[in-house]
């Protein structure tokens, strides 16, 4: 509980009305409660048509243990917006494959400052854009050009989310389809040679091939152990997998496991366009 109080405090500071979830400060193991606590907690927010967002208080690992037993009926007539990142990328693929429902890949609870007065204007900037997103404002995020980039100009459909976990929904009902969309992908804590395997998945399971854009995020790299270099850059291990392909591609984009992780709108056209001298993705109707 003490944990989330800076978030508390920033959306009422927003003007929203905060209910707490019945599992905040439950423990087991290294789950917060037991999935069956989990479970009952998340539906009954599900359930509540006087929640209009849902915002998650921590990602890690966990929801892909419930999602299967959740019921959406009561939330696919009133909508409302889920929001969070990391593991919380089952819950985005999953509304994204079965419903076909707009989500918010964002920060969480545990991602805002204590002290605002020592926060970096990054990390503000970010947590802001949640609130901008809640207001229903239209996002547009200009990013400096990475020279690996891809130029073009692209319209779809906003999916992704964390790679590992888009990799280890594949073949399930919450698997993504990205056929005419544009895919944004991001890691923490993983080797490159993890990476390069991923992305073969992903190329291999025909994610790449009809794609109409492709973002890449922050990655938190390990370190290679010596002796056992993997001998590619991040950059060098996407552009492999789709040289064949025409679509823009972006590096650098800031969403991840970093502190310069926006709010984007999972399922919302957008339009990506990468020049030589400025990169944009912005929100169309």
């Amino acid at each position: 509980m003490e944990e989330i109080q800076p978030a508390i405090s920033k959306l009422k500071e927003w003007g929203f009305n905060v209910k707490i979830g019945n599992t905040i400060g439950k423990r087991d193991f290294t789950f917060g409660g037991t999935d069956a606590e989990r479970l009952n907690d998340f539906q009954q927010m599900l359930d509540d048509n006087s929640l209009k967002a849902i915002l998650c208080a921590r990602g890690g690992y966990g929801f892909v243990r419930i999602v299967d037993d959740l019921n959406f009926k009561k939330f696919i007539k009133t909508p409302k917006w889920l929001i969070g990142f990391s593991d919380i990328t089952v819950l985005h693929s999953h509304l994204t494959a079965n419903y076909g429902i707009a989500s918010i890949h964002s920060k969480m609870c545990n991602s805002f400052p204590t002290d605002w007065s020592k926060a970096e204007p990054i990390q503000i900037e970010t947590i802001e854009s949640i609130k901008r997103v809640l207001l229903g404002e239209k996002m547009k995020y200009l990013i400096t050009p990475n020279i690996n980039n891809k130029t073009g100009i692209a319209d779809g459909e906003l999916v992704g989310g964390n790679l590992k976990t888009l990799e280890s929904l594949a073949g399930s009902k919450s698997d993504i389809d990205t056929k005419g969309k544009i895919l944004f992908v991001e890691d923490t804590g993983e080797y490159l040679y993890s990476l390069d395997r991923m992305f073969w998945n992903l190329k291999r399971s025909g994610k790449l091939d009809k794609l109409k854009g492709l973002i890449v995020g922050g990655f938190k790299i390990k370190k290679d152990d010596p002796g056992e270099e993997f001998g590619k850059t991040l950059e060098e291990i996407v552009l492999e997998k789709i040289k064949e392909y025409n679509y823009p591609v972006c590096f650098d984009f800031p969403v991840g496991h970093q502190k310069n992780n926006f709010a984007l709108k999972c399922g919302i056209q957008h339009r990506l366009a990468v020049h030589l001298n400025e990169c944009m993705l912005s929100e169309v109707k």
